[in-house]
C-alpha cells in the first residue's frame, strides 16, 4: 500500500518539486494542502489546484485558516502593539505557525504517514513547521527534500522541466512572501548590510499624492470602523486599511534581528496595514490606559511577539499572556486619527469617551483643580526624600 503524505503546498518551486518527486520517484499518495492565512488570492488558489494535479498530486485542498489566524494571533499582536525590534510587525513569519497547525490537523484527519514541507536548512520556517508537526502530529514522518538533499534552485527547476512541468520559476533578484500582515522581501540588496532596497524591489508604489485622514475606531482594542464604515469582519477591516495605506506606499522598512537558529537575519518588508493599525492603537492606548497598564502591557507584548517569532506559540504561557492583553483592552475604546501622505504618516489625536486626558483634576501645564499649591510643595518634598537622604550622606558625590 502506497505511503500517504501531505505536502504543505504553496505553489512555489520547493513545494512543487516536493509534490512531483514524492509522487513520481517514491510512488507516494500525495495530498497537496495549501493553508491560506490570507496571503493568497482566489486566482492564485485556483492556479495552485491546477498545478498540484499536473505535478502528480492525488488530491489538492485549500485549508482556509484566515479567521483563525486573526482570532488566535493577529488580535493579540494588535493588543500588544507587537513590533519586533520596534520595527517589524512579524509579518508572514507569524502565519507559518497557523499554516503548520492546519496541515497537522489535516494530516491526522486523513491518517497520513508523513508530512512534507519545502523549507531549507538556513531559515526559521523549518523550525516553525517541524516543531508544530512534532507536537501536533506525533509519530508522523517529516520529509524535507530541499533541506535534506541540499537542493539548488537550478536542480529543482531542471527536474520539473525534464518531467514536463514548465511553470516559470526563473531566478529572480528578489523573493517575496505575501501575507495579510505584510509582505517580506529577501535577496538583492538585502544581502549587503550597507545597502537599502530600491523602488523597484517593492510591490506597492505611490498612487496617491494628496494628504488624507484615516480614522480607525476601536472597541475593546479591536477595529470596529474605518472612516465611519463599520466592519464586523476584522479580516476585511485589515484588508481595507491595507488598501488605503498601500496607495501611499506606507510601511516600507528593513529589519535586522536574531534568527531562531542563531545567525543574524535581514529582511525587507512592506506592511501598510500593520504599521497603521498598531500606531493608531498605540496612540489610543496613550489616552485610555494608566501608566502601569501601559508599562506591563508593553513587557507582555514584547514577550508575546518574541515567543510567536521563535516558534513558541504552543508554549502553555501564551494563553496566560493573551488573557492579560485582553483584560488590558477593556477601556481601549474610541477613534484614533492619522494623517497619511506618500511614504509616511503622522498621528493627529483621538476621540474617546475613555480619554483620561479629560480628567477634571487638572490640565497639564495649565491649572490644577484636585490639589492646592501647598499639596504640590509637600508632594515634591516627600518625593525628594530618598535623594536627600543619599546625597546628605554622600556629599562627595557630584553629578
Amino acid at each position: 500500500m502506497a505511503k500517504k503524505v501531505v505536502v504543505a503546498y504553496s505553489g512555489g518551486l520547493d513545494t512543487s518539486y516536493t509534490v512531483m518527486y514524492l509522487a513520481k520517484e517514491k510512488g507516494f499518495e500525495v495530498y497537496a494542502a495549501c493553508a491560506n492565512t490570507g496571503g493568497f488570492s482566489a486566482e492564485q488558489l485556483k492556479k495552485n489546484e491546477e498545478n498540484a494535479y499536473l505535478l502528480g498530486a492525488k488530491k489538492y485542498i485549500t485549508l482556509d485558516v484566515t479567521q483563525e489566524y486573526y482570532e488566535k494571533s493577529l488580535k493579540y499582536m494588535i493588543f500588544g502593539n507587537v513590533m519586533r525590534n520596534n520595527c517589524y510587525p512579524i509579518s508572514v513569519s507569524s502565519e507559518r505557525i497557523f499554516q503548520a497547525i492546519a496541515i497537522a490537523r489535516y494530516a491526522k484527519e486523513i491518517g497520513a504517514d508523513a508530512i512534507a514541507h519545502g523549507s531549507t536548512g538556513a531559515g526559521n520556517d523549518q523550525i516553525r513547521f517541524d516543531m508544530t508537526f512534532l507536537v501536533m502530529a506525533p509519530g508522523t514522518e517529516i520529509i524535507t527534500l530541499t533541506r535534506d538533499k541540499a537542493l539548488s534552485r537550478k536542480e529543482e527547476v531542471d527536474y520539473l522541466n525534464k518531467h514536463g512541468f514548465t511553470a516559470d520559476f526563473t531566478k529572480l533578484k528578489y523573493s517575496y512572501n505575501v501575507g495579510i500582515w505584510g509582505t517580506s522581501i529577501c535577496g538583492g540588496e538585502i544581502l549587503d548590510s550597507a545597502e537599502g532596497l530600491p523602488e523597484e524591489a517593492f510591490l506597492k508604489h505611490v498612487t496617491k499624492q494628496e494628504e488624507s485622514l484615516l480614522k480607525i475606531e476601536f472597541k475593546k482594542g479591536e477595529i470596529a470602523a474605518i472612516n465611519g464604515e463599520v466592519f464586523d469582519d476584522k479580516v476585511k477591516a485589515i484588508q481595507k486599511i491595507e488598501e488605503i495605506g498601500a496607495a501611499y506606499a506606507i510601511g516600507r522598512d528593513c529589519n535586522v534581528g536574531d534568527t531562531i537558529i542563531g545567525i543574524k537575519g535581514r529582511v525587507g518588508f512592506e506592511a501598510a496595514a500593520p504599521k497603521l493599525i498598531i500606531e493608531a492603537h498605540r496612540l489610543l492606548e496613550k489616552y485610555t490606559l494608566s501608566k502601569w497598564q501601559q508599562y506591563w502591557k508593553d513587557q507582555i507584548g514584547n514577550w508575546y511577539g518574541m515567543f510567536l517569532h521563535e516558534s513558541q506559540y504552543l508554549e502553555p504561557v501564551m494563553p496566560d499572556m493573551e488573557a492579560m492583553l485582553t483584560s488590558s483592552q477593556r477601556h481601549v475604546n474610541g477613534t484614533a486619527i492619522l494623517k497619511l501622505r506618500p511614504l509616511g504618516f503622522e498621528t493627529v489625536g483621538v476621540d474617546s469617551a475613555d480619554d483620561l486626558l479629560k480628567s477634571k483634576l487638572g490640565e497639564y501645564g495649565e491649572m490644577q483643580h484636585g490639589w492646592t499649591a501647598e499639596d504640590a510643595k509637600g508632594f515634591i518634598k516627600v518625593l525628594s526624600t530618598p535623594l536627600r537622604v543619599y546625597y546628605g550622606i554622600h556629599q562627595d558625590e557630584e553629578r
